[in-house]
């Protein structure tokens, strides 16, 4: 993921972020200015970069590390003249083939900039690696709520504002899966036909080369899902890879004001990205939480039968095989936040977090969540 995906993908924030907390009173803030260090950041490199490169970007610059993301690096940048943007590059270690590719996320932002998804505007795409030890992009700042805890939401959503944001949700899910990849310049994104079936090859190897114990649930979830694909449902679908609440920017009526963290986007099967959602979205009495997170169990926000049907309904899809996949979410999250786990044991996130710790635990947990939804399936 952004994979990160903060769950795992760091993503940019709403105007309250860096102020002790409109968009998420959780986040953590580690901020460096003039020659100050900060993780991944080479400051007088990077402030003469967007001072050539950003349009009104005024030296000196300040550099936020926006806590809550797990794969890729986020940064908060203001200036001196008060100009706010958003900085994303790899983590600082532990990178994989193929993965955290930023001319990539910065491409996808570009090409969904005039349709009904909503998306931060692109601003550049620096791929000296040179000016901060790894290429990197620039988007602009979107003021608005990221829904990541229950504290952010619940202080700042009632009940019906919730269930707009779930409605909104949906609606721009949709909006994705309607766009034509190829008259956005998306054709070559990724091939069309057998998005599941890659995807499975995909996060094979990279758990393989991730993980830090054996888990036989994860193997034998592994097989049963490769033995049991379903036809895939459209042809050269752009999908997200990583849609969830948590990596939307809402308005504080609930609507979608952007949709972040676009690391995994692809072409492929447009119900992997219903599955992985409905992973994420917790009901009261959840005993497994993937990411920690109840927000979606708070009162207000529709079930997660709803919220497919809702999608089934505006999308006229066929989600008959939708148990499918979900073991395929619960098994492909695994993976991804083994990763995590292994690139934070390894510092490329910085030291001064430990909370990666519990992802051990969890990635477990996930594992058995998919062994048992394949049984669900019939596969």
């Amino acid at each position: 993921m952004t994979a990160d995906p903060a769950g795992h993908g760091g993503r940019p924030v709403g105007s309250g972020a860096a102020d002790a907390g409109r968009t998420s009173a959780g986040e953590r803030v580690g901020e460096a200015r003039g020659d100050a260090a900060v993780p991944g950041i080479r400051v007088e490199a990077t402030t003469a970069w967007f001072v050539a490169k950003v349009p009104g970007a005024r030296a000196p610059l300040s550099f936020q590390v926006i806590a809550g993301g797990r794969s890729n690096l986020t940064y908060l940048v203001r200036d001196s003249g008060g100009g706010s943007w958003v900085l994303r590059r790899p983590p600082l270690t532990g990178v994989l083939p193929s993965a955290h590719d930023m001319a990539r996320e910065h491409r996808i932002i570009s090409a969904l900039r005039d349709t009904p998804v909503p998306v931060p505007e692109a601003i550049g795409l620096c791929d000296d690696s040179s000016v901060t030890g790894a290429p990197f992009y620039v988007m602009g700042y979107v003021d608005g709520i990221v829904p990541r805890d229950e504290r952010t939401v619940a202080g700042t959503f009632d009940e019906r504002q919730r269930a707009t944001s779930a409605r909104s949700l949906v609606e721009v899910l949709v909006a994705l899966h309607g766009v034509d990849p190829v008259a956005v310049g998306l054709g070559d994104l990724g091939r069309r036909e057998g998005y599941v079936e890659r995807q499975l090859r995909r996060w094979t190897r990279q758990w393989e080369q991730s993980k830090t114990r054996e888990l036989p649930a994860m193997e034998e979830a592994g097989r049963r899902l490769a033995a049991g694909v379903p036809a895939q449902q459209g042809s050269g679908t752009i999908v997200h890879g990583d849609y969830r609440l948590d990596n939307l920017i809402l308005s504080p009526a609930g609507e979608v004001l952007a949709v972040l963290d676009w690391e995994l986007c692809t072409l492929g099967d447009p119900l992997a990205d219903v599955g992985l959602l409905m992973v994420y979205w917790s009901e009261p009495g959840d005993d497994v939480l993937p990411l920690d997170s109840t927000v979606t169990a708070l009162p207000g926000f529709p079930g997660r039968a709803e919220v497919a049907d809702a999608y089934a309904s505006a999308s006229g899809r066929d989600l008959s095989q939708l148990d499918f996949y979900v073991a395929f979410g619960y098994w492909k999250l695994a993976a991804i936040l083994e990763g995590v786990y292994a690139r934070s044991a390894a510092g490329a996130y910085g030291s001064d977090d430990d909370t990666y710790r519990r992802f051990a635990a969890v990635v477990e947990r996930l594992a058995e969540r998919a062994l048992d939804a394949t049984t669900r399936s019939g596969r």
